[in-house]
């Protein structure tokens, strides 16, 4: 795609959604960092409604050390592979715990030390929760982005990399929702609803609906 029509995708993404926001409920940092590893293979809304409740009782990396890993699994058993995921959030929060003061890292490396929390999960804490602009590349990301010509590859570490060579520095700080969000309700996987799609003429794809 060439840099004016990248710039022009992404003004009309502006112009519809000029703030977007994550669909994950949470209160903080250590909050909405554990929604995000819950969120893995889950869907934001049934994170959300496991969340709502664990999340009035239990609002730092203290807390749910002392809720313990059995009474977390008692708020999140409707969501897949909570055994495991439960695992995870016990660890990182006594990593958070011992390494961070209780804190959540402020880098993509420290962020990545933790227990169940890879690259893609990293940069959506620090874009959602410190504003800053890296992009995420996920399920959603990846597709969007290999559909229309922002990105080739197969890999979302090399899609990550094209889309912060090509994607202006002004629209960097909310690229990662815009696409998410594109993926999730128009650029769907099965059926993409290109005669909706609010930058049709400036995509690439070869099989546009119709």
């Amino acid at each position: 795609m060439k840099p004016a029509d990248v710039d022009e995708f992404f003004r009309r993404l502006c112009e519809a959604n000029p703030e977007p926001r994550t669909e994950l409920d949470a209160p903080n940092a250590y909050t909405f960092l554990v929604s995000v590893v819950l969120s893995a293979q889950t869907t934001d809304k049934g994170v959300n409604k496991a969340t709502a409740p664990l999340y009035k009782k239990v609002k730092t990396p203290e807390q749910m050390l002392e809720l313990g890993e059995e009474g977390l699994k008692d708020y999140i058993r409707a969501i897949g592979f909570y055994n495991v995921k439960a695992k995870s959030v016990m660890k990182l929060s006594q990593a958070l715990v011992n390494n961070f003061g209780g804190e959540v890292p402020q880098t993509q490396k420290e962020l990545m030390s933790l227990p169940g929390v890879g690259r893609k999960s990293a940069n959506v804490v620090l874009n959602q929760c410190f504003g800053q602009a890296v992009i995420a590349v996920d399920r959603h990301v990846l597709r969007v982005a290999n559909r229309t010509g922002l990105g080739l590859a197969e890999s979302p570490e090399e899609v990550e990399e094209q889309l912060m060579k090509i994607i202006p520095a002004k629209w960097r700080r909310h690229a990662h929702h815009w696409l998410v969000l594109h993926g999730r309700y128009v650029c769907t996987a099965k059926k993409p609803n290109c005669p909706d799609c609010i930058v049709n003429d400036l995509c690439a794809y070869k099989f546009k609906t119709k």
